[in-house]
Parts: C-alpha cells; structure tokens; sequence
C-alpha cells in the first residue's frame, strides 16, 4: 500500500481512484464492510482504491484533550489498510483552513482536483465541509456536476447494537471486551516497540516488556490477561495499563510481563491482544502488598488463557 502524506504530495499519477474516506479508527466491522465495497468497485472500474483519512482527528483538532481516546494508533491504522488490500492511503493534515472548507470547495480541491475521483463510497452517517453540513446528498449533487458517482453503504449491527467506535470504545472502557471483539471482529489489540523501563518489575520477579502508548490516550487500562504476537510463536502473559500509582509514576506505560520467556527482546515490535481484564488499576500501600497481587494476578491469567 502507498501512504501519501499530505495534500502537498499528490502526484499526477493519483488521478484517477475509487476512494473513501473517514476516520477508521479501530477499523470494526463497520468499517470493514465498507473497505470491501471499495475494493470490489475499485477492481469492477479498473482504478486504485484509496482511503482517505485526516490527521489530527477532527475531533481532535476541535475538542483537544476532551477528544476521545484513539483506538489505534497511526502504524496501526496504516498496517490494517495494508493488510485489506487498499491500494493508497491518503493522510490529510486536518487544520484551520480545512476545518473552514466549504462542502463545495473540499470536493472541488481535494476529491475532484486532487485525487480524480470516479467513485465514492462511504457509510450512511458521512458528513464532511464546515460545520459538518454536507453530507451524502450533498456529494450525489457534486457528483452529478464533476462526473462521479457515491455509493453509501448501509449501518452493520451486532448484537443488535449498530457497530461504531464509540461503542468499541465504551466497551473496552467498561472491561467488555467480548463485545468489542465482536464488533471489531478479532481481540484488542495494542502494538509498539518494546524500550527500557527501570527494571522495578524484574527486581519483584515479574519482568515486563515496557512500550510507551503511543496514542492521545488509550482506550482502556487495568490488569488484563493477554497474548503477545511478534515473538514467534504467541505468548502468554499478564499485562498492566495505567500510571503505576503506588511509585508515583504519570507516563501512561503498557508493561508486559510475558510467562515462561527470559530473552532480551530490547527494540522488538510485538502486538499485545486483550482477552480478559483481571482488575482496575489500584495505587497500594506498599511494593510488597502491590507484589503479592501481582502473584493473585498471575494465577487468574494462567486461568483464563488455559497455561
């Protein structure tokens, strides 16, 4: 997959797509069932589909640090695009003078002029231009006028429950994580590079593979049963999400600790996928009573992930 980073960095060559566009955050099922509309007009039409997303989120750039917290990180979003078989990946930088964009003027400048486009999907609740006032009708009647067609793309339910994620993220905030593996159809997961921490964990015998959550906020935290995918075969293991209240700590951390492992895996990405959270996140009033929950910890991931 191509990632095209800016307006700046179109080429003549991307004239000429099958695009949608959209925030993916998490990219649920939802989601998904509009990727493959995509790609099945993409191949009917002979043209590159192309995804179009923005950076910051727009509720990101209006709400800052009330925005909610993202579910995916960039690398995360860009790798699930790539593995969908999407052609391009279009990263728009959201700010003032896009935010200010007529519905009329972001057709014309990025879909029209910009990227050629033939056809539009996306899904039923698109809005898009100032204030959010176009919307799917407005880009039927845009597409009369420039040449290009817009399918939209009915809402997915599971559950009963229209799949959306604000609900993926409501549930993983809440410990539900069955229901946001059925939305997103696979387990949680968060991934990065595994850096130095200060090596506490491995002093109380529990030595955890550090990553620094790379994202405005994570979308759950806690103690959670989990599995590790990037070290060969999957891994078992226990992991906490959270500040470490009982040292003091601020940086939110992922700290892994994986069972039955001692390699140095110092600068590796791995993937951490969530099966079950275990408990909150707690400050206690010592490091021994903090060590002897640790040990309670171990026992009900073992449980739950059958080791």
């Amino acid at each position: 997959m191509e990632l095209i980073r800016g307006v700046h960095n179109l080429a003549e060559r991307h004239h000429g797509c099958v695009a949608s566009i959209g925030n993916y955050d998490g990219l649920h099922l939802g989601h998904r069932q509009v990727l493959r509309q995509l790609s099945e007009q993409a191949r009917e039409d002979g043209l590159p589909s192309l995804v179009m997303c923005f950076e910051p989120t727009p509720l990101e750039f209006f709400c800052g640090d009330k925005a909610p917290a993202r579910l995916s990180t960039f690398r995360e979003k860009v790798e699930q695009l790539g593995a969908m078989g999407i052609d391009r990946f279009f990263c728009v930088r959201f700010d003032p003078e896009l935010a200010e964009m007529s519905p009329e003027q972001f057709v014309r400048d990025l879909l029209v002029d910009g990227i050629g486009v033939r056809h539009l999907v996306v899904g039923d609740d698109f809005r898009f231009g100032r204030d959010r006032s176009g919307d799917f009708n407005t880009l039927e009647v845009a597409g009369r006028t420039h040449g290009f067609e817009v399918v939209d793309t009915p809402s997915y339910s599971v559950d009963g429950i229209r799949v959306s994620s604000t609900i993926v993220r409501e549930s993983l905030a809440k410990g539900d994580l069955g229901l946001a593996e059925r939305m997103l159809g696979r387990p949680y997961s968060m991934s990065g590079r595994v850096v130095r921490g200060d090596q506490l964990g491995r002093q109380l015998g529990f030595p955890t593979a550090n990553l620094r959550v790379g994202r405005h906020k994570p979308p759950l935290r806690g103690v959670y049963a989990v599995r590790i995918r990037g070290l060969g075969q999957v891994r078992a293991g226990m992991a906490s999400l959270g500040t470490r209240p009982t040292v003091d700590g601020t940086e939110m951390r992922l700290e892994v600790h994986i069972f039955d492992f001692g390699e140095d895996i110092y600068g590796r990405h791995i993937q951490v996928e969530f099966a079950r959270r275990l408990r909150t996140e707690k400050r206690f009033d010592s490091v021994e009573l903090m060590t002897e929950q640790l040990h309670r910890d171990g026992r009900d991931a073992h449980r739950v992930l059958g080791v």
